[in-house]
């Protein structure tokens, strides 16, 4: 199965990488990859909740910065943890709409 999905640093999860079109892999493929996405997919808001952690002790760092350019810093960085998880949202909804696709 690692064959359909690979490692996005930035996300911080697996994600599927199909070479074919869904309809031109066979349905015990289908259904592997999709109990595997459903694994990865469980842990996606755990991941969540580790940024929003991450971004709760930048915060709280922000609160006692006194250093503009540090401040400019963890803003950023407060904003790519966020842009993250924004992403990790799309992505945990996006199995919703594949499994549908399957089921019926």
């Amino acid at each position: 199965m690692k064959e359909h999905f690979f490692f996005d640093q930035r996300l911080g999860i697996l994600i599927p990488e199909l070479a074919l079109d869904w309809d031109e892999y066979s349905k015990d493929t289908q259904e592997q990859v999709l109990f595997q996405w459903e694994k990865i997919r469980g842990a996606i808001p755990d991941r969540i909740a580790e940024l929003e952690a991450e971004i709760n002790h930048k915060q709280a760092q922000l609160d006692d910065e006194s250093d503009f350019l540090r401040s400019c810093q963890l803003n950023s960085d407060i904003a790519e943890l966020a842009s993250i998880i924004n992403d990790l949202w799309l992505w945990y909804r996006t199995n919703q709409t594949i499994s549908t696709k399957i089921h019926h």
